[in-house]
């Protein structure tokens, strides 16, 4: 008979199972995720390549290769004033198509939102009170709301906020919020997607007290409507 207080065998056995799975699951996703993207990239250009290869066997990796010799050579073209124009034309013809346009639009949208060097969009973390009063949720500050919608909804003024769903963080809703109802958070941008890309197991550990006023995230920009008039 073991001590009282004392775990058995099979406790200590769960317990070290678990501290294996929570060492290995992390390794085991990015490996996961990073052949799964290296086999994608790999199949895009494999069917132009395999021409080029004996018996049309392809040398893996060849595809990785030529993608990104592919998007260097793009990224030089549009980078010089004579391709930053005829790229202009093929970004006014996508804009142009009927269905391709919302497609291609949202999406160069997003990922400016994403990569701008301009520090204005997704730079703030903030709390809401959503979808109803006692229930908080994470959003992101894009920027002001057009005074035309804020006085539609009877509001001075109000914050685009996206609000981003869990485990996905690039689906979710932009909302419209007065900006009386914002609680910020000293948190940044990608701590608050690892909170939500986990569903709030990985938490931001300088988390500020709900209600409490924030200063900026160090490297962040302020928002527009933060800024001291000039």
């Amino acid at each position: 008979m073991r001590p009282a207080g004392r775990p058995g065998f099979l406790h200590r056995l769960r317990s070290v199972l678990l501290a294996g799975v929570a060492a290995l699951l992390p390794v085991a996703l990015a490996v996961y995720v990073v052949l799964a993207l290296f086999r994608w990239v790999d199949g895009l250009l494999r069917p132009l390549l395999a021409p080029l290869f004996p018996g049309d066997r392809v040398v893996t990796g060849a595809g990785v290769l030529a993608t990104f010799l592919l998007v260097l050579l793009v990224g030089l073209f549009v980078s010089n004033y004579v391709g930053s124009r005829l790229w202009g034309l093929v970004d006014a013809a996508f804009r142009r198509l009927p269905v391709a346009s919302s497609i291609y639009g949202t999406a160069k949208q997003f990922l400016a939102a994403f990569t701008s060097g301009k520090g204005a969009s997704f730079q703030r973390v903030a709390l809401i009170e959503y979808p109803r009063p006692g229930l908080w949720s994470l959003v992101l500050i894009s920027a002001d709301t057009p005074p035309g919608l804020a006085r539609a909804a009877g509001e001075d003024e109000m914050v685009n906020v996206f609000l981003m769903t869990t485990p996905n963080p690039t689906t979710g809703f932009l909302l419209l919020v007065p900006k009386r109802d914002l609680r910020l958070l000293d948190v940044t941008v990608e701590e608050a997607m690892r909170m939500i890309i986990s569903g709030g197991v990985v938490n931001p550990e300088r988390l500020l007290s709900a209600g409490e006023e924030a200063p900026l995230p160090q490297g962040a920009h302020p928002s527009p409507w933060e800024r001291e008039p000039g």
